[in-house]
């Protein structure tokens, strides 16, 4: 009979897969032996798998490369990681390592990048992509970044004002871009995104405040679809209308010459995972060049934001499972030690959802569980998979611990869960470890010890 854990996976997915495997009883992730992790750390426990995130960067520049290629496109291409998807320094300099740039959306976000510079992992001609509604401050910073010679930080215009308070403070020629506020979803309660400058209106912003002003020049036309690239009616029809403003632009600016085609490739989020990369790649790339040839204009040099993409699938949380509770004949609740709410806070938020296994015991028999976290909040808890509307794990026993992992959680969830700071109902932030490879195997190192008593009291100030 096919009872165990390892038998419901094999049975629903094609089982080892590229990241995911067994040693025995015990799964492997990108070949990292997760208990022997657990025995030396303990849980609750956050990973960041720093080569995952080059092994990402690599794999896009290739399917731009290549489909540039395919149809003789005659620009560059330039990924850009979005910072406020991980701002972590040790994410940082592994980006970094790949000749890539830097998007910001934040003031704070160029006092990162002026530390990077003092530590030599960029240059004054890494492209600085500033995008975001941007605040005195945020302003002030972008135009010390410029006056220091920085020469590629490029301020992407979100709104008429903006351009007014950066040429009051910036004292040599620049080079800026502009956002267009895309068009949503029917899904959205609002039919035009927030940020950016409406279709209908970019070409007479740009002849009346930029077009004959000798110290800024249109660099760059951005464009963003917050539900992401995905191969739809809703997608294509933004980016031809993008497309199309860029043609009008190109026509009053030549020295126009690039196009954002901001973020958005998914991350993998179920073992049933599909999305044709290579595909959305060749498709993007092929349609802006018929756009050109079509309107024989010069190819624009394309660029990408990709945030979750590079740091999303090199993250991972490991719980223990304290304690079952049976609240009814159908309902077993299987409480960890942690919360949702605190380290998963897209879980409840957004009903996000992410790759979750058992780290050992799948050759144990499974029963279907909800998973309960330790705040008092009725929504800190998780109830399903992405390809299925239940939670299967193999069954809870005292005489041995039970370990799950959350895997693909390396984008967002440290900033908006708080990290290092107060967190519901005072549950500690758990440890954070680096895991990074070299000649002899994995290494570990200890980023960040569990939350103490004693640093929720300080900031609550019962020490001052």
């Amino acid at each position: 009979m096919k009872i165990k854990y390892l038998d419901l996976i094999e049975q629903t997915f094609d089982f080892p897969q590229q990241e995911f495997d067994l040693d025995g009883d015990n799964l492997l992730f990108h070949g990292i032996p997760l208990m022997d992790i657990i025995e030396e750390y303990g849980t609750p426990l956050k990973f960041t798998y720093l080569p995952q995130i080059s092994n990402q960067i690599k794999r896009a520049k290739k399917l731009f490369q290549n489909a540039m290629k395919k149809v003789k496109y005659k620009a560059n291409y330039y990924y850009c990681y979005c910072t406020k998807s991980s701002h972590f320094k040790h994410v940082l300099h592994e980006a970094l390592k790949n000749d890539i740039h830097i998007e910001t959306s934040s003031a704070f976000d160029i006092n990162i990048v002026e530390n990077l510079y003092k530590e030599k992992k960029i240059t004054k001609s890494t492209y600085i992509i500033c995008n975001g509604f941007k605040r005195d401050a945020y302003i002030e910073n972008i135009a010390r970044l410029i006056n220091k010679g920085f020469k590629n930080t490029i301020p992407v215009i979100d709104n008429y004002k903006e351009l007014e308070k950066l040429e009051e403070l910036i004292e040599v020629p620049f080079q800026i871009g502009i956002r267009i506020a895309s068009e949503e979803e029917p899904k959205f309660e609002f039919y035009t995104s927030r940020l950016g400058i409406g279709y209908k209106n970019i070409v007479n912003f740009y002849l009346k405040q930029v077009k004959e002003n000798p110290n800024v020049k249109l660099k760059m036309l951005h464009f963003f679809i917050n539900t992401g690239i995905k191969d739809n009616a809703y997608y294509w029809s933004e980016l031809v209308k993008c497309l199309n403003v860029y043609g009008e632009l190109k026509k009053v600016c030549p020295e126009l010459d690039s196009l954002n085609i901001g973020g958005g490739f998914p991350t993998k989020n179920s073992l049933s995972f599909e999305y044709d990369y290579e595909y959305m790649a060749d498709e993007i790339i092929s349609q802006i060049k018929l756009y050109c040839e079509a309107n024989n204009l010069k190819e624009p040099n394309i660029f990408t934001e990709f945030g979750s993409f590079t740091v999303g699938e090199s993250g991972g949380i490991i719980y223990s499972v304290l304690g079952q509770k049976k609240q009814n004949d159908r309902e077993v609740w299987n409480m960890i030690d942690s919360s949702f709410m605190t380290t998963l806070p897209d879980s409840w938020a957004i009903n996000k959802r992410f790759i979750l296994l058992p780290v050992n015991k799948w050759n144990s028999t499974y029963e279907r569980v909800f998973l309960g976290g330790l705040t008092c909040d009725s929504d800190d808890y998780y109830n399903s998979e992405q390809h299925s509307n239940a939670i299967y794990l193999p069954k809870f026993s005292s005489g041995e611990t039970l370990y799950i992992g959350f895997f693909n959680t390396g984008a967002y969830q440290d900033s908006l869960g708080g990290y290092g700071g107060l967190q519901h109902c005072l549950i500690p932030g758990p440890k954070h470890i680096i895991i990074d490879k070299d000649r002899k195997g994995f290494t570990t190192t200890l980023f960040k010890e569990e939350q103490r008593p004693q640093d929720m009291l300080n900031i609550l100030g019962y020490n001052k």
